[in-house]
């Protein structure tokens, strides 16, 4: 575990109450992996008392950007923070996607803010591995495609792009695909990952899913992110230590 001052660089609104906050920090950038995240502490008071935990978005040279959306006080604190402010923060911290696997094909799948690991792990990919990416949202305000390239889109309303959620979306595609040279990475609410997850078990499908989930200190001293083992009743992971990043047949979504 480390603990950084890290320098604000940008903090721009990318939609309605979605925002790119862009920071410097050499240090944490050479060492992340894609999916793993920090946890940050939104303001230079004791309110809130915890920190946030967010994704990783990308990593460029020294830069490191988060993307997030404001939906309470702390998130609302962090959109304030300007260029040439300190941000103190935790990280790199859990484990991310095992995108070095044999595969053929990457499927890239995720509901609304849910996205942002998407453009570090497809930029990770580095070119060797052809990929396609669906993104979905309840309506066209939660499709975020900062980053990202080789994508389509679903919203529950139809606003963009196919009417109907994003796992019905890849679906459709499924017999196009040969299940036995792709892997899907998904991340999402937990409805999505759910329904992804029995999609992917149904037609023997490799998928990895980032959860999503509170927490407090983000290594697991507190023991406060608990995720039920699919394989062992009564047992457990811990979330922001063995994860955030699962495969889908090792847990209980």
């Amino acid at each position: 575990m480390d603990i950084y001052k890290i320098i604000v660089v940008s903090n721009t609104a990318l939609q309605e109450n979605v925002f790119l906050l862009k920071c410097l920090s050499s240090e944490i950038a050479s060492k992340i992996l894609p999916g793993q995240f920090c946890n940050i502490k939104v303001s230079e008071s004791d309110f809130p008392l915890l920190r946030r935990p967010f994704s990783i978005c990308d990593v460029e040279g020294d830069y490191i950007s988060f993307m997030y959306e404001v939906h309470g006080e702390g998130t609302k604190l962090l959109s304030h923070k300007k260029e040439g402010d300190l941000i103190d923060l935790i990280g790199p911290l859990g484990k991310g996607f095992n995108y070095k696997s044999e595969y053929e094909t990457a499927i890239f799948i995720s509901g609304g803010i849910g996205v942002a690991p998407f453009p570090y792990l497809t930029r990770s990919l580095d070119g060797s591995i052809p990929y396609k990416i669906f993104l979905g949202g309840r309506t066209e305000n939660q499709i975020h495609t900062y980053g990202l390239h080789n994508y389509e889109i679903s919203t529950d309303d139809g606003s963009m792009g196919y009417k109907g959620n994003v796992v019905q979306l890849f679906e459709k595609h499924i017999p196009l695909l040969d299940k036995s040279k792709i892997k899907v990475f998904g991340c999402g609410p937990n409805p999505m990952l759910r329904a992804l997850k029995e999609l992917c078990l149904l037609h023997e499908i490799n998928c990895e899913v980032s959860v999503e989930c509170a927490m407090a200190c983000g290594f697991g001293i507190c023991q406060g992110c608990p995720i039920e083992k699919a394989e062992e009743s009564d047992k457990y992971y811990l979330v922001c230590k063995d994860g955030p990043v699962f495969n889908i047949k090792d847990v209980v979504i």
